[in-house]
């Protein structure tokens, strides 16, 4: 785990995201709230663009808590079944729909403890549609966002949680909306896992990962 970076060097590591991309955005398809609660939720162990090609033809006829519980689980089996664990991802979204329903009117809750009563919605899933859809300054934490963080010293954390605290205590407010959609897409694009590309990295000379490529 690295240091924390001091606040000049995180200010310039943001301002350097916000100059290149100022607004990131997600990439997991949706139209409303609904919908991005439900490619989040089958996201989890799946990549974007496999959910964005199985939820293609499922948004189309299934875009609110209503019409999915009249499509069905089983039907719904047939749109996501190229998805890891799709079985028990079908299973949560048919009773996330109808806890919707029941519960909140059949709109998506705008807190963190009502998001996470809903079956298969975690902390991140729940972050992420704050973050996306209400514009509320979450910090999702994946494992894209972990690794960086604490690979480069702008959040460092022995877990998810801890990463996620690391960014809402040090990273200038007026960077943390778009926080960690700048890291995910670092991560995913130039921080890579196993082979890091930092000599193309604009923030390299900031960065306090040891093993540089």
């Amino acid at each position: 785990m690295s240091a924390q970076l001091p606040y000049a060097a995180l200010q310039s590591v943001f301002r350097t995201f916000q100059a290149l991309n100022p607004e990131p955005m997600g990439e997991l398809h949706h139209t409303n709230a609904y919908t991005l609660l439900v490619a989040v939720a089958l996201s989890a162990q799946a990549t974007d663009a496999g959910v964005n090609k199985a939820t293609k033809g499922l948004f189309a006829v299934a875009d609110t808590p209503e019409k999915m519980l009249a499509l069905g689980e089983a039907a719904l089996i047939e749109h996501i079944k190229t998805i890891g664990l799709f079985r028990n991802k079908a299973r949560n979204v048919i009773r996330l729909s109808q806890m919707l329903i029941d519960d909140y009117g059949g709109q998506v809750p705008s807190s963190r403890a009502a998001l996470q009563r809903l079956p298969g919605v975690g902390r991140k899933t729940a972050n992420v549609v704050l973050n996306m859809w209400f514009h509320y300054p979450a910090q999702a934490v994946d494992t894209h966002v972990f690794r960086v963080g604490n690979r480069t010293g702008i959040a460092p954390g022995r877990d998810e949680l801890a990463v996620e605290r690391a960014i809402e205590d040090n990273v200038p407010v007026e960077f943390q909306t778009h926080a960690h959609h700048w890291l995910i897409l670092h991560g995913r694009y130039t921080c890579t896992a196993r082979a890091p590309k930092c000599r193309l990295c604009p923030i390299s000379e900031t960065c306090l990962f040891e093993d540089k490529t």
